[in-house]
């Protein structure tokens, strides 16, 4: 029986038509992974399902008593609570029956009758099941787990949530919503944020989850360990692919060689057509050459340029040297706690480092004092005379709101846009799906994601010779994280990324720094 049904459902905003005649359903146990580019409508079906928002046609159908969790990046929680009282608060019926029991255990004391005591005998055995129903003995250690594999320290659980970064919210608003234990779970990039250990731990979760859950993720390796079904969120349509995410990315490849094969088919039509209509036209002017011309166009603007060349041609005139940064017994303490000591590293060209270990361990801090942010404790970095260096959360920290796309992407100074043709930028900008109308338009007007995405382009095009990149996958949708990777992979510099993305890690990393979380770093070979 399906817990949640969409019928015909129809969806507008003034820019934009986001869903038309879309039929979705879910079913208890079915685990499905919602994904597609930034901005096509994945939060906006939570929002529907959830009732925050109204189709403009079609209905929701919830079966009545259904419990449903709802998680989001920008989830509300009481600043003042500590996530400690907050999830002890969430158990009000197991404190109920601690309060009955201690009720009729006072009973007993008084001395009752034989009347009163057998009441309070039948009362007390109630209660005993009732608090094994509802977790009596164990809701404390089932806090503590969560809390425990998403990372959280005595420290962190002391503070009041409201002196939590905001990656620590995040992650307290995840650990309410796995303890109220919902029926059907609905997920908006739960995965942020979270290192790797955190992961694999939500992964075994979500996979011993015995209610529904529809999730969107950009990332791939979770999305293929726990989901039995992928939705696509594509042209205002829902594309459903049964199976794991592996067999999405086949499946949704035959289907656009299909796509492309009636297309090609259409294309012919068109030409045909328009040579008739032309020789109507131009029947006195002998128009067969110029029809061969506009046909052999049709045919080339019909071919699309495949993306490692959209590529190259950026990265072509930019030249890096072979060594360029060496850092010698590099240390950071923070707040009298060491992070790291003795780090010894070189970057050359051609190296993708990734950086691993568990949160708080020091890896943001390592790419801060590389990019200049704060100095290391001890050690020193010493970057090669003439070698530059570009960080995206940086960048995504100032971009001019006031600023269009296009000059934003150029303005850099020595920006790879300025020497490159208009076409090759432009085409470089459509990988990251930025159309015309996109590149005129203020920053302060797009998502989080998308400002993300000019953030990235700024990087790929700054003509740096080091990228620096910490969590770069957070705000983005699954094409752009692709073409994120071609374009590193072609880049001629180097690339120092931390990442908790593990099918990312693997596609692009040649060495890893891995943090131990107890000050020691090791350098391994790739593949984690």
């Amino acid at each position: 029986m399906s817990w949640i049904r969409l019928k015909s459902i129809s969806k507008s905003y003034e820019r934009a038509t986001i869903f038309r005649e879309v039929h979705f359903k879910l079913a208890s146990g079915e685990k499905v992974g919602l994904v597609g580019q930034n901005g096509v409508g994945k939060t906006t079906l939570l929002k529907l399902i959830l009732g925050e928002e109204d189709p403009d046609e079609g209905t929701v159908d919830i079966t009545d008593d259904i419990k449903i969790g709802y998680f989001s990046q920008f989830s509300e929680l009481d600043s003042t609570a500590t996530i400690q009282d907050l999830l002890v608060a969430l158990f009000d019926e197991v404190h109920a029956l601690e309060a009955e029991m201690e009720e009729v255990n006072a009973g007993f004391v008084a001395g009752p009758d034989e009347d009163e005591m057998n009441r309070l005998v039948e009362r007390q055995a109630e209660l005993l099941e009732a608090q094994e129903r509802a977790g009596t003995w164990s809701y404390e250690n089932d806090i503590d787990t969560v809390l425990t594999q998403l990372g959280f320290s005595h420290e962190h659980r002391a503070l009041p949530i409201g002196q939590l970064s905001g990656g620590w919210r995040n992650r307290a608003a995840l650990a309410k919503v796995l303890l109220q234990k919902p029926q059907v779970l609905l997920m908006d990039e739960p995965t942020n944020y979270l290192d790797i250990a955190g992961l694999r731990w939500l992964e075994d979760w979500f996979q011993k989850f015995s209610g529904a859950l529809i999730v969107i993720s950009h990332d791939r390796q979770f999305l293929e360990a726990v989901c039995t079904r992928i939705v696509e969120v594509e042209n205002a349509r829902l594309h459903e692919y049964e199976g794991s995410f592996a067999n999405y990315v086949q499946k949704k490849s035959m289907r656009i060689k299909a796509v492309e094969r009636e297309f090609a088919h259409e294309a012919e039509l068109l030409a045909y057509e328009s040579e008739a209509i032309s020789n109507r036209k131009e029947l006195a002017k002998n128009p067969s050459p110029q029809m061969r011309r506009r046909l052999a166009k049709i045919k080339k603007s019909g071919s699309p340029r495949p993306v490692d060349q959209i590529v190259t041609d950026i990265y072509g005139g930019l030249h890096v040297k072979d060594e360029l940064c060496e850092v010698t017994g590099l240390g950071q303490s923070f707040d009298g706690r060491e992070l790291f000591s003795d780090l010894n590293f070189n970057i050359r060209r051609g190296d993708r480092i990734a950086i691993l270990g568990p949160n708080g361990c020091g890896k943001t801090t390592l790419l801060t004092a590389l990019s200049g942010g704060r100095p290391a404790s001890e050690g020193e970095i010493v970057w090669t005379s003439g070698t530059s260096f570009v960080s995206f959360n940086q960048l995504v920290d100032e971009l001019d709101l006031d600023d269009t796309v296009a000059h934003a992407v150029s303005a850099m100074p020595d920006s790879l846009a300025l020497h490159a043709t208009k076409k090759s930028v432009n085409r470089f900008l459509g990988l990251f799906q930025f159309s015309e109308m996109d590149r005129s338009t203020k920053i302060g007007q797009l998502s989080g994601g998308e400002r993300a995405r000019v953030a990235l382009a700024q990087c790929l095009l700054s003509g740096a010779a080091v990228i620096i990149l910490d969590e770069p996958t957070n705000h983005l949708d699954m094409q752009s994280t692709q073409v994120m990777e071609r374009a590193l992979a072609h880049f001629p510099g180097a690339v120092l990324v931390v990442s908790h993305d593990r099918f990312f890690i693997d596609k692009l990393a040649n060495r890893v720094l891995r943090f131990d979380g107890e000050g020691n770093v090791g350098e391994l070979q790739a593949g984690v």
